[in-house]
């Protein structure tokens, strides 16, 4: 073994880790994001507005960039998991699915959704009865996204195991729930949404991060 390569070794496993502990950021950032906006626009109520609405009216750009934001590093975080995983459950879907997470946050930033229930200031109360051609991209990718997340909680679970893992099992299954109690039309749909999102994001971000090169948990 040369000393390039025994240089090289210690490199490659800090970028690795640096690419994993992006994708423990992504949550984190964008809850203090919507939550700050919620607290500072007028008119929005995270119990009746989803976040994606706060990407409308003239403050719309600073959930733009949180969503691509959020994007990139979700897509760091695929290919750290990619480096990191390199066999056993998981080293194939966790690395994809985190991935398509990251491509669909940057879609859901780049077609925006449409103004709704009275926000920004002066839109109708209520949802609208037709939908522009980017409100509609966005709806996709969102749902693509909310499925992808689920799916790692599932992947990563098996993966880790022990209490660890079936806090993951219980993060994906309580944001099924929340996912079907808002598009039910249940009470303070939003705000379930939300949350459960926010939790189920966490505990894949901070699974991901622990996970050294070898793909072991911490």
């Amino acid at each position: 073994m040369t000393s390039t390569t025994v240089t090289a070794a210690p490199a490659a496993a800090s970028t690795t880790r640096r690419l994993l502990a992006a994708g423990a950021l992504a949550a984190p950032l964008f809850a203090v994001a919507v939550l700050a906006q919620a607290a500072a626009r007028d008119g929005f109520d995270l119990t009746r507005h989803p976040a994606s609405v706060l990407a409308t009216g003239d403050l719309g750009f600073l959930q733009v960039a949180t969503f691509v934001a959020c994007g990139g590093l979700m897509l760091a975080h695929g290919a750290g998991a990619r480096r990191a995983l390199r066999s056993g459950p998981g080293s194939v879907w966790a690395p994809r699915l985190l991935t398509v997470q990251g491509v669909g946050l940057t879609a859901a930033g780049v077609f925006r959704m449409d103004p709704v229930d009275g926000f920004p200031a002066g839109t109708p109360a209520g949802t609208p009865e037709t939908f522009t051609w980017h409100a509609m991209v966005h709806n996709l990718a969102g749902s693509v996204t909310f499925l992808a997340l689920v799916a790692t909680c599932f992947v990563l679970a098996r993966r880790v195991g022990g209490r660890w893992g079936f806090a993951g099992r219980v993060c994906g299954t309580c944001f099924v729930a929340g996912l079907a109690w808002a598009f039910g039309g249940g009470t303070a749909g939003s705000l379930t949404l939300f949350l459960g999102c926010v939790a189920a994001w966490t505990w894949t971000g901070l699974t991901a991060a622990r996970l050294e090169t070898s793909g072991s948990p911490r």
